[in-house]
């Protein structure tokens, strides 16, 4: 049997083993400003020559005003990642601005790469996140609210109310990805086959066809 020092030790060294595998690596540099232009496929973006760096690599006026809502959902996502600041390259996080008209939905959803948090900065909003268990946790929110999605989960935002609203929302992920339900599943290229998701949402293939046809590209 083994002695209760032996097994401390093995305790010791699998926690140590989990937070080694689980952290994510520290950074190597004091900065690594995104080649976008480079061609070489890595997890994130090359670093740029350090010598052409400047402060604008790292700032971005882009969710200073309100997007324009006139769309199909009324909602409009103004991204501050890495494809429009730089600078956040191997940061590890991110910012967006979603805007609202009345009525508007920024409709179901998932970022498979990061956590979700809002503030809200006028209006107001029913938002919630569905569990794997099925469960929708939801809110309501007013201005100065914060709420949060936890990551890779699907989630939604409507705004109810008769004034248009936004919120800044903050991610722990240089770019965190979206994919939305409707435009994944219907949208996709090459489609899904119909049979799949009339057998998947238990409807006739002339219903998916037409709900396909929706989210085709305008011509």
């Amino acid at each position: 049997m083994a002695s209760p020092t032996s097994f401390l030790s093995l305790l010791s060294l699998i926690a140590f083993f989990l937070i080694t595998v689980s952290a994510d690596p520290d950074m190597l540099q004091d900065l690594c400003v995104a080649d976008l232009s480079s061609g070489i496929k890595v997890n994130g973006f090359p670093c740029k020559d350090a010598a052409n760096v400047s402060s604008l690599d790292f700032f971005s006026q882009g969710i200073a005003n309100p997007g324009l809502t006139n769309n199909t959902f009324g909602a409009l996502v103004t991204g501050a990642n890495v494809m429009t600041i730089p600078g956040l390259n191997t940061l590890g996080v991110s910012l967006a601005r979603i805007d609202y008209a009345p009525g508007g939905l920024n409709p179901p959803h998932t970022h498979p790469r990061a956590t979700e948090v809002v503030y809200v900065l006028e209006g107001t909003l029913d938002v919630g996140f569905l569990t794997t268990a099925n469960r929708l946790i939801s809110q309501s929110l007013k201005k100065g609210d914060v709420f949060a999605f936890p990551r890779g989960l699907v989630h939604f935002q409507k705004n109810n109310g008769r004034v248009p609203a936004a919120v800044i929302a903050a991610f722990n992920s240089q770019l965190p990805g979206t994919q939305s339900l409707g435009a994944t599943l219907f949208g996709s290229t090459p489609p899904v086959p119909d049979e799949i998701l009339s057998q998947a949402f238990q409807t006739t293939p002339r219903i998916v066809r037409n709900i396909k046809s929706r989210f085709q590209p305008k011509k």
